[in-house]
């Protein structure tokens, strides 16, 4: 015989919860859930939370990507590369932003 399907999308509650607080513990929102008459395990939760700092890393690759693209620059890694270079002639990144704080003026 076939199970019967669970009414409640299991996946959209967690999320719910973790869109409310993102850095909720684990076994507060399995306890949450037992207490909503949902049975979850830790080991799903934190699959779903793994795949949302996923989701929110390639995101932002993606947003430096386009944005220095935007900016005329070909390879953002080469960019990153040279600015670590002029950081350690300047004596550090602490000299390096004072001196753009200056410029900045």
């Amino acid at each position: 015989m076939a199970k019967k399907k669970s009414e409640v999308n299991k996946s959209a509650v967690v999320g719910e919860i973790l869109q409310k607080n993102p850095k909720t513990p684990v076994k507060e929102v399995v306890s949450t859930l037992a207490a909503q008459g949902i049975k979850i395990s830790g080991n799903y939760v934190y699959m779903l939370k793994s795949k949302a700092k996923d989701k929110k890393r390639k995101e932002k690759r993606e947003k430096a990507v386009a944005t220095s693209n935007d900016m005329g620059i070909i390879d953002p890694v080469e960019l990153i590369r040279d600015v670590k270079g002029l950081a350690l002639r300047t004596g550090g990144l602490r000299h390096l932003k004072q001196l753009v704080d200056v410029l900045a003026e």
